[in-house]
């Protein structure tokens, strides 16, 4: 096994070697989720006190596994402890936000959320590109960075202004640290305020969300959130949703996030009309991607990373998650005139093709217009804008017959071409060699 990280930038060095006094002071602090909660009152004006404006207490427990994981656990580095707590401050400030514009205006909750598009798939098999393919079309609207990371109050309807919105810089620093921070990220998944942004995000307001798991190793919260009842994320990211359309004219949302194939369930009960656009890829491409991705956010925040162990978490997640995802196709919950199938080889060379197959397998018109700005938008995101995401899948410690006979339920279900022994990007099926690896 052969991953190394890149090195860190000096200034982060710096940090991490106590040089910067304000930081390091913030980073010392302990994650203690009392203290944490009372200073996200006073900081919106509250007595540390007021608990009841954090609303109910289901958001404690997480809070408190994650907080124990932080301190005890994760090896925090101290741009990791100061960039863990300002997301746990951010975190719980906006509940207080969301919570004091329901109880301001009630009728938010009547907003209707009719037949959202979630984007499902595992991780790294073209769920970024088709949410961004199906963003294009003026019929629906996709959540950009700022508006998940902080919703309230709504945006507003001029576009003039809200382009002007401060919270759009507020959340774009906080959304391209991680990539400041471990060199190389920027090649793997790029982020910003404007950028169309996942579910997690919102999720995480009831801190029952893979963003704690994907940034920081800790065991102890990612024992308690793999069996989790997710249903309450769901509910408030449904209000986040309610929220951010208040001003808005109504429009159809189209979402992603590939940890709803842990959920879905959950995200069922919660949008009982959804429709989903599932993408496939090659199991043997799909872990050493995701696991770079994880072993990357996570080297922002430690100097312990264990790319195997996490590799070894992945095999097994989502192994799960898509013989449940098969389970809950074959059982009629995922209906197929609700469902589409999407090759990740199509999705990432010809996104237009995707486009078109996509609206077929839902019973949708695709507009001549929308077709023009899907072009548009291909031909702006080319692969590897941000340079080549470079990964070898001998890094995980595993053997390809392992993982293909993990995922064989998957690979025989969904016909999906699967890498040779040699490793390369030749296929032992006719299809086209992929250039985009997200």
């Amino acid at each position: 096994m052969s991953w190394t990280p890149d090195p860190r930038p000096e200034w982060v060095a710096a940090v991490n070697r106590g040089d910067a006094g304000p930081v390091v002071d913030e980073a010392r602090r302990p994650f203690d989720p009392d203290l944490l909660m009372a200073e996200a009152l006073v900081r919106q004006g509250r007595t540390p006190d007021d608990r009841a404006a954090l609303g109910d207490d289901d958001f404690v427990e997480p809070l408190t596994l994650f907080c124990h994981g932080l301190e005890h656990e994760a090896d925090l580095t101290v741009m990791g402890r100061w960039m863990s707590r300002r997301m746990i401050l951010r975190l719980l400030e906006v509940r207080i936000q969301l919570n004091d514009y329901l109880a301001a205006d009630p009728r938010t909750l009547d907003e209707p959320i009719d037949e959202p598009i979630f984007v499902i798939g595992a991780p790294r098999t073209g769920t970024t590109v088709m949410h961004g393919v199906l963003a294009q079309d003026p019929a629906h609207r996709a959540p950009e960075g700022w508006e998940l990371l902080r919703p309230v109050p709504p945006p507003h309807p001029d576009p003039d202004i809200r382009a002007a919105d401060p919270r759009i810089a507020l959340a774009g620093a906080e959304l391209v640290m991680p990539q400041t921070v471990a060199s190389g990220m920027l090649a793997i998944h790029e982020y910003s305020g404007r950028m169309f942004k996942e579910c997690l995000s919102a999720m995480s307001f009831e801190f029952r969300s893979e963003e704690m798991v994907s940034r920081t190793d800790v065991p102890t919260y990612q024992g308690w959130y793999d069996t989790a009842d997710l249903r309450p994320a769901y509910r408030t990211y449904r209000k986040v949703l309610q929220v951010l359309q208040r001003r808005m004219p109504t429009r159809r949302w189209v979402l992603k996030s590939p940890a709803h194939l842990q959920g879905l369930p959950a995200l069922l009960e919660v949008f009982d009309d959804a429709r989903f656009v599932i993408t496939h890829r090659d199991p043997t491409a799909i872990l050493p991607s995701v696991t770079s991705l994880i072993a990357t956010m996570r080297w922002a925040h430690s100097d312990r990373v264990d790319f195997a162990a996490i590799g070894r978490y992945h095999l097994e997640l989502y192994g799960r998650s898509l013989d449940s995802l098969i389970d809950l196709i074959d059982s009629g919950r995922l209906a197929p005139d609700r469902t589409a199938q999407v090759p990740h080889r199509l999705a990432s060379t010809d996104k237009l093709a995707a486009a078109r197959s996509v609206y077929e397998q839902l019973g949708m018109k695709l507009a001549p217009g929308t077709e023009a700005a899907i072009a548009d938008y291909a031909a702006a995101t080319p692969p590897g804008k941000h340079g080549e995401h470079r990964y070898q899948f001998e890094d995980l410690g595993l053997t390809r017959d392992e993982v293909r006979a993990r995922f064989a339920r998957y690979i025989d279900r969904f016909d999906i071409p699967v890498a040779n022994d040699e490793g390369t990007r030749r296929w032992l099926t006719k299809s086209t060699p992929v250039a985009n690896d997200e």
